[in-house]
């Protein structure tokens, strides 16, 4: 009786409706205006439309089983070792930091785009780090090593990167003055969004949005950031305000005439759990303890992925340029 328990918890907490579930009991509906409703209300979205996009793939006959088999995997793992690590990070840094904090912002319109500016920054932090930076690379990696894009893939974490990400997050908006209340709120937000970005072509085929494509990151621009082409490689960084992106040059649409190619360019098996989730890793170690000298092993640490003691660099920026170079003389 316990295991089914606890399983219908799991299913509950998976599809996010346990807090509509308790208001819709207390018979309050008016409750449902407040934030808290609101939140009860928005946090089942993203799970449905996974469900929706799942089901559509079997109509279509595109169910990119192999993906969402991992995912699924990845997820039940996770839910077991990291359940309390990323708001653990979040409530001790923010109990560290705030009271070496610039100043303090109000919950007010300009300051949550103040809050929301500062965040994006911090998000662009980790994220641009989590490309540049090997070890950094194999917590991200997972995230990555999806041959298809849907919604499943926001499951697709090793379970120390949502600590790494939120101790940098957090560091920033608490340092220039973000509230916690103000940061939980675009946290939220942010969450939220960032799951819907990954929504595949089942439901929305090109994931432009219409005339947002011009304003904010949609699901277009995270398509881009996911594949492996070298046009392609190591671009659009941000969540939802694509700012950063533009102000540092890691801005980039989508090329009709460049079709996406998802996953990472390591040769490796997308359906194998182990090799998805730890396989960076093995990379990573192999390539340390091959590399003479302590300095070498550290700069593998370190440097980019792609990069080699031998002078033979394989980075994304590399074979970035190397493209463009070969595209402008074609041209």
């Amino acid at each position: 009786m316990d295991v089914l328990n606890s399983l219908y918890n799991e299913i509950i907490g998976f599809l996010g409706i346990g807090k509509a579930w308790e208001l819709l009991q207390s018979g309050d509906y008016s409750v449902f205006t407040t934030y808290d409703g609101v939140v009860s209300l928005i946090y089942p979205i993203i799970p449905l439309l996974l469900i929706l996009e799942f089901i559509l793939g079997l109509i279509y006959k595109k169910p990119q089983t192999k993906v969402y088999k991992v995912n699924f995997i990845i997820y039940v793992f996770n839910r077991f070792i990291v359940r309390f690590i990323a708001i653990a990070m979040v409530t001790f840094i923010i109990g560290w930091l705030q009271p070496y904090s610039l100043f303090q912002t109000e919950m007010t319109w300009y300051w949550i785009i103040y809050g929301y500016i500062v965040w994006e920054f911090g998000h662009f932090l980790y994220h641009y780090w989590g490309h540049k930076v090997r070890l950094f690379w194999c917590l991200h990696s997972t995230h990555h090593a999806p041959e298809q894009m849907n919604l499943s893939v926001t499951h697709a974490h090793f379970f120390l990167e949502a600590p790494y990400a939120d101790a940098i997050r957090t560091t920033v908006c608490i340092l220039l003055g973000v509230e916690p209340a103000l940061l939980f709120l675009i946290m939220f937000i942010d969450g939220t969004y960032g799951a819907f970005i990954h929504i595949g072509e089942n439901v929305m085929k090109d994931g432009k949005l219409g005339f947002l494509n011009k304003i904010i990151l949609t699901p277009s621009h995270h398509r881009v950031h996911h594949a492996r082409n070298p046009l392609y490689m190591d671009t659009n960084f941000c969540n939802l305000l694509n700012i950063w992106d533009k102000i540092f040059g890691t801005y980039q649409e989508v090329n009709e005439d460049v079709a996406i190619e998802y996953g990472i360019t390591r040769k490796m098996d997308s359906g194998n759990f182990f090799d998805v989730y730890f396989g960076e890793f093995i990379a990573l170690f192999h390539d340390v303890r091959k590399a003479p000298g302590f300095k070498n092993k550290i700069k593998y640490l370190i440097m980019p992925p792609g990069w080699s003691h031998t002078g033979e660099h394989q980075t994304a920026k590399l074979v970035r340029n190397t493209y463009l170079q070969e595209q402008m003389v074609k041209e």
